[in-house]
């Protein structure tokens, strides 16, 4: 049996060469179809993304050159594989990925339509490259060739984008992110606070007058205001007042006064001229026995210039030699007449010694203040004026102000010129810290980043933010104006001044000689030059050397210096070139009013005339190779060859230009006299007729007079 049966086992593999019989059609067509995917087996399959088919399929994975990235595995295998803790250390994932395609065109935003590029900013170096279908060192060696150093993978600016595409014939577009598209850093535009528009006077609040002393050196100013501060601490009707504050209240009548202790006519002018202009109310300080000295007058003219009201106090009337009559004499030579000789300048004689005449003094400028119904609004945006400013041990740049408008609080951000600062402590007249400085209040600040300059404004602002922002531009824009400072008024300069309106030019000038009668022969000599253009207008005009408080009077006013037999101050150089103001000197009095003259010329330009030189009658008209020429016989005067000359028809102009041929027989001539007959040409004008009448003229400069 055993060996029947091992034979049958090794007979079968021989039945497997003998023919067989072939399945069924119903059983192939069954072996067939169990063949066919359900749709349970797609699905499978679609979720294994590592099947590989007979067509191999685009990798939903981008590859680089330098990337050897692989594919990641399947999602099945991830499942598999969670529970190996060996699954990240398995897994052939590259340190630096490449980014799915899909999501760099979602994040890149570009865009390519012809030669045009379009890329939403930041435009990275990469993107760029492949954008304009280049090879990224080729790029990176445009990007060095402008001496911009990056990597592949950082942002360049647009403007540089738009060079390297237009080196490779692309036009560059911007793209600006929608909103919500991306974060981008904006340009925030601060700005200095307008000032505010006044409120209706019924509800402006009165504030104190600011009154100014000024006048010439050892005329008492001094002595007058330190008897106002003794009488009224004696009183008791005000405090004292600390010697570093350069301004301070007193109050008369239950009204107070603020009065500026010590700028002077110098700083008053640099005020004036940087629009910090805060006096009110100027005191001219002259001394009964001197009487008007050269300082007194340039006082005067400042404090005109600045067009204040002026109340004269004249001091140490309580001396021998004391002659007020004669002050007043002098006054009106200044053009200010007392209200004693009819005029309506106070002049009022004060001692500082003994008292005489200090309550009237004070009465009048309380008087004048109700006048000038002074008003601020203590609600509107803060400003002030630094009438004096200086960097003390232990706090710091310190400025005293007085406020303008608006209150001044603890606390309060604020640009001063091109600094800015924060308020962190307010001293008033009396030394005392305070919360609020409302309008026409003297303070000491402390909180300044710079020591400001005297005459610049502070300027409340929103936050401390804003003021660092505006003063970083400010700083800025001085610097490039330093680097091209503008050039101030100069005699050669003055064409300038004209324009196309038919106002007149103005000539400001600062007159300096050597004895005071020279100044009136010279003012005389020069307002004597008529003329209906040009105005000339003196500023100020005195006896002495040409000083820096000249200087900076021309600056303000935008004049030249003139100088006659007198010298310049050292300090008045270093001012000119500071303010860059021209000064110029003359020895011979004809010489300075032939140069006032020749600069009031030169501010005129010349004006063109025509002056007729004759006139052709036409005859006949000629066909020549070039169109047509008239031949013509000359009736008046003469024809040039190289003048002008226009067709008259009926005494209607057809033509105006140049003569382009001037033909006498077959010669060509230069000029052509009454009744002698040429043929003429002006330039391509061919429309001559018989009668036309041709009218020869050259146009002459001809300078203008004042």
């Amino acid at each position: 049996m055993a060996e029947e049966s091992d034979k049958k086992k090794k007979e079968e593999p021989l039945d497997l060469i003998d023919d067989q019989k072939k399945p069924s059609r119903r059983v192939r067509q069954r072996e067939v179809a169990s063949k066919v995917k359900t749709v349970a087996d797609k699905k499978s399959e679609a979720l294994d993304l590592g099947i590989e088919d007979e067509k191999p399929k685009k990798s939903a994975i981008r590859k680089t050159e330098k990337s050897g990235t692989e594919l990641k595995p399947t999602i099945s295998k991830l499942l598999d594989e969670k529970s190996d803790p060996e699954f990240v250390t398995k897994s052939p994932v590259s340190k630096d990925p490449e980014p799915v395609a899909e999501e760099e065109e979602e994040d890149d935003g570009a865009e390519v339509d012809g030669n045009v590029i379009t890329i939403k900013p930041p435009i990275i170096v990469s993107v760029l490259a492949e954008k304009m279908e280049l090879k990224t060192f080729e790029i990176m060696k445009d990007l060095i060739g402008l001496e911009v150093f990056v990597a592949l993978h950082q942002a360049i600016e647009p403007d540089i984008a738009e060079q390297v595409c237009e080196k490779h014939g692309y036009v560059f577009a911007r793209e600006k992110r929608e909103k919500g598209g991306g974060v981008h850093k904006v340009d925030e535009v601060i700005e200095e606070p307008e000032p505010e528009a006044p409120k209706p006077e019924d509800k402006m609040e009165l504030r104190a007058p600011i009154i100014t002393f000024m006048g010439h050196v050892d005329h008492g100013k001094t002595s007058l205001l330190d008897f106002v501060r003794k009488a009224k601490v004696a009183d008791g009707e005000a405090g004292g007042i600390t010697q570093h504050i350069g301004a301070y209240r007193v109050e008369h009548g239950g009204r107070p006064i603020t009065f500026i202790d010590t700028p002077g006519h110098a700083i008053f002018t640099e005020m004036r001229a940087r629009g910090a202009d805060v006096t009110d109310i100027v005191v001219l300080v002259v001394a009964a026995d001197d009487g008007l000295m050269p300082q007194t007058r340039e006082a005067i003219a400042h404090a005109k210039a600045a067009e204040k009201t002026i109340i004269v106090a004249i001091n140490k009337c309580d001396l021998p030699g004391a002659d007020p009559m004669r002050v007043k004499t002098q006054l009106m030579e200044e053009g200010l007449t007392p209200t004693d000789f009819g005029g309506d300048i106070e002049a009022v004689e004060v001692s500082a010694v003994t008292g005489q005449g200090m309550d009237k003094l004070l009465e009048l400028m309380a008087l004048q203040a109700e006048v000038l119904e002074l008003k601020a609004n203590p609600k509107a945006n803060a400003r002030a004026a630094v009438i004096e400013a200086s960097i003390q041990p232990g706090k710091g740049p310190t400025a005293t102000v007085i406020v303008e408008t608006g209150s001044l609080e603890i606390g309060t951000a604020f640009i001063c010129g091109p600094f800015a600062g924060k308020v962190k402590l307010l001293l008033n007249d009396h030394g005392e810290a305070i919360e609020v400085a409302g309008p026409a209040t003297p303070v000491e600040i402390l909180g300044f980043a710079e020591l400001p300059n005297v005459g610049d404004e502070l300027v409340g602002m929103e936050n401390e933010r804003a003021a660092k922002k505006l003063s970083e531009e400010r700083q800025l824009e001085l610097r490039q104006t330093r680097l091209s400072a503008p050039q101030k008024s100069r005699m050669e300069d003055l064409l300038s001044m004209v324009g196309d309106t038919n106002q007149k030019a103005q000539l400001n000038i600062i007159l300096k000689t050597d004895v005071q009668g020279s100044v009136g022969a010279i003012k005389g000599a020069i307002e004597d030059i008529e003329s209906e253009k040009v105005n000339v207008k003196f500023v100020h005009g005195a006896a002495g050397s040409i000083s820096e408080s000249d200087i900076l009077l021309a600056s303000s006013s935008g004049g030249v210096v003139l100088g006659f037999n007198v010298k310049v101050e050292s300090n008045a150089v270093k001012a000119a070139k500071r303010e860059d103001v021209q000064v110029k000197l003359f020895s011979i009095v004809y010489e300075l009013i032939d140069q006032v003259k020749e600069a009031m010329l030169g501010m005129l330009e010349p004006e063109t005339r025509e002056k007729i030189l004759g006139h052709a009658s036409v005859k006949k008209v000629f066909k020549v190779n070039r169109g047509r020429a008239a031949g013509c016989v000359i009736t008046d005067g003469k024809v040039l060859r190289k003048a002008h000359a226009r067709v008259l028809r009926g005494k209607q102009p057809v033509f105006d230009g140049k003569m382009s041929t001037l033909r006498r027989h077959q010669d060509e001539v230069a000029e052509v006299k009454v009744g002698i007959e040429c043929g003429i040409r002006l330039g391509d004008f061919d429309e001559y007729e018989e009668g036309d009448l041709i009218e020869c003229y050259t146009l002459e400069k001809v300078a203008q007079t004042l």
